[in-house]
C-alpha cells in the first residue's frame, strides 16, 4: 500500500509544487496532469522521498493548521532556509516551528534530535526542553539543549 498526502489549491498547485521541489532537498516534481486549456489540474511531487499531489480544485476548501507537512533537518542553517524560504512572499510564522506558507500550506520545520529532547527518558529535563521551545517561533536547537542540559 502507498500513502500519498494529497493538499487541495484554490488555482496555484504548479506554482507551490515547483517552488517545493525547488527548496527541499530531494524533491522533484513528477507529473502534471493539465485541463484541455493548459492549466495544471493535479500536481504530483516527491518531497524528500515522500508523494505529494497537489489539486487545483478552486476555492472552498481552504487549508488548516489541523494538517501539516513536517520536515526534520539536519542543521540549524537549514532550519534558518526552509523558515525563511517557506515564509517569503506572504506566509504566516506561528509557534514551536509551525508556519504557513503563502499558499496556506501548513508545515512544522524542526531540527533533527529536538524529538528525542522533548520526549527523552528523563522527563524533568524534557519538560524543561520542552517548556523552551514553547517561547519560539523558528525553532533553535541549541537554547533547547541548554535547557536539558541544565535541568
Amino acid at each position: 500500500m502507498d500513502i500519498t498526502t494529497f493538499l487541495w489549491f484554490d488555482s496555484d498547485a504548479e506554482a507551490a509544487g515547483r517552488r517545493y521541489a525547488e527548496l527541499i532537498p530531494d524533491s522533484e516534481v513528477t507529473g502534471i496532469t493539465r485541463h484541455p486549456n493548459g492549466d495544471a489540474f493535479v500536481v504530483s511531487l516527491e518531497i524528500g522521498g515522500h508523494s505529494v499531489t497537489l489539486m487545483n480544485g478552486g476555492p472552498g476548501h481552504p487549508q488548516t493548521d489541523a494538517a501539516s507537512l513536517q520536515l526534520i533537518v539536519d542543521g540549524q542553517a537549514e532550519v534558518d532556509r526552509l523558515w525563511d524560504a517557506l515564509l517569503a512572499d506572504g506566509g504566516t510564522p506561528g509557534q514551536c516551528g509551525w508556519l504557513a506558507d503563502r499558499w496556506g500550506v501548513n508545515w512544522q520545520v524542526v531540527p533533527a534530535g529536538l524529538p528525542e529532547l522533548v520526549s527523552g527518558a528523563d522527563p524533568v529535563k524534557s519538560s524543561a526542553a520542552a517548556a523552551t521551545m514553547l517561547t519560539m517561533r523558528k525553532l533553535e536547537l541549541a537554547p533547547i539543549q541548554d535547557a536539558y542540559d541544565r535541568a
